[in-house]
């Protein structure tokens, strides 16, 4: 398959003229443009497809843009079939290849720059958006707002593991990129996602406290819902995650007092009094001072079962899960302030 071919006809527009481009004006008469970044999952974006393609919302009156980050030859096929099929209905579907990795904050500018619409909805590949979703999407932004933030629902079983009950916390978040309409006047005024965020963390935070702070107005579409599945993990996925927390670092610059405000009010008290207490065994233990050294190391153990404690509290009790919680939580603290402070150093701001 040619792959500028396929994007350039835009499956479900008339053609225009032969030399129509990616961003032509084949769809002039679109009302918004879905952009869904994905990275090498075509099953789950399938299924995400399908929940777009049954919207309640005309399908002559949106598009949707799949924005692939690191294109390859399945998930390429896969939204090509899509687009074959829904084309009838006259519904367009785009395949956009992001040729250099960027992380979801760079696949989402290639999107919504593609986009004919000027109302950008987002989404992610594994997300499951009712039906009445851009209908109340676009609903809250007719009132005038800027942007708007979804509902993200994050089914979880009776007994959840700490990754899943983590995960959950996207359900609570006041803006988040699985599920947010921002007009794409604003988008290009402020020019669009910061794509020094290369993981799928702090980027819609960032875009959040961005229209904040150049004056615009953020409403909650509570009826615009997508169901968020939590995708299974691999044992000890937390250790990975703290490389995330480099990017607390960058928002702090950006933006410290709605940072401190709405993210996160001081340090992780609990993670550096681990890290010190266990430090102070090592030096104490070198020095050859073994009460000191002992009596730092049982700090070290006491806080660190607390920690454990924690994550347990609201968690599945079964043996596996609580060998990875002691594991993990051993190793969190240490990983977790590393990044940080590298953060830190990397965006040269003094972050604690």
């Amino acid at each position: 398959m040619n792959a500028r071919r396929f994007d350039a006809l835009g499956h479900g527009c008339a053609r225009h003229d032969a030399g129509a481009d990616a961003t032509g004006a084949d769809c002039a008469q679109c009302d918004v443009s879905v952009v869904v970044p994905t990275y090498r999952r075509p099953a789950p974006l399938i299924v995400c497809l399908n929940a777009l393609a049954a919207q309640d919302f005309g399908a002559h009156r949106y598009e949707i843009i799949v924005c692939d980050d690191g294109p390859d030859d399945a998930t390429q096929l896969a939204v090509q079939r899509f687009a074959d099929q829904v084309s009838a209905r006259g519904l367009t579907v785009r395949y956009v290849p992001v040729r250099a990795t960027q992380g979801p904050a760079g696949a989402r500018n290639a999107g919504w720059r593609a986009a004919r619409s000027p109302l950008i909805a987002f989404t992610d590949d594994d997300t499951i958006p009712d039906p009445h979703w851009l209908t109340a999407g676009a609903a809250a932004l007719a009132t005038g707002a800027d942007a708007a933030s979804g509902t993200i629902a994050v089914p979880l079983p009776d007994a959840p593991s700490d990754y899943e009950l983590d995960a959950s916390g996207l359900s609570r978040a006041e803006f988040a990129t699985a599920n947010a309409f921002v007009r794409r006047s604003r988008l290009a005024a402020m020019g669009g996602f910061d794509e020094r965020f290369t993981s799928a963390w702090r980027e819609d935070s960032d875009l959040q406290f961005a229209v904040l702070q150049a004056g615009g107005r953020i409403v909650r579409a509570y009826d615009a819902v997508v169901v968020h599945p939590v995708r299974p993990a691999r044992w000890g996925v937390s250790l990975a995650q703290q490389k995330k927390s480099q990017f607390e670092a960058l928002l702090f610059r950006k933006h410290p007092a709605l940072y401190r405000q709405r993210i996160d009010a001081g340090p992780p008290h609990l993670y550096y009094a681990i890290v010190a207490s266990m430090l102070c065994a090592c030096v104490a233990a070198l020095a050859g001072h073994r009460l000191p050294a002992a009596a730092a190391l049982i700090l070290w153990a006491l806080l660190t079962a607390t920690f454990c404690a924690a994550r347990l509290r609201h968690t599945r009790r079964d043996l596996p899960h609580i060998a990875e919680m002691a594991w993990t939580s051993m190793l969190i603290p240490f990983l977790s302030i590393y990044w940080r402070l590298r953060g830190a150093i990397r965006y040269k701001v003094f972050f604690l």
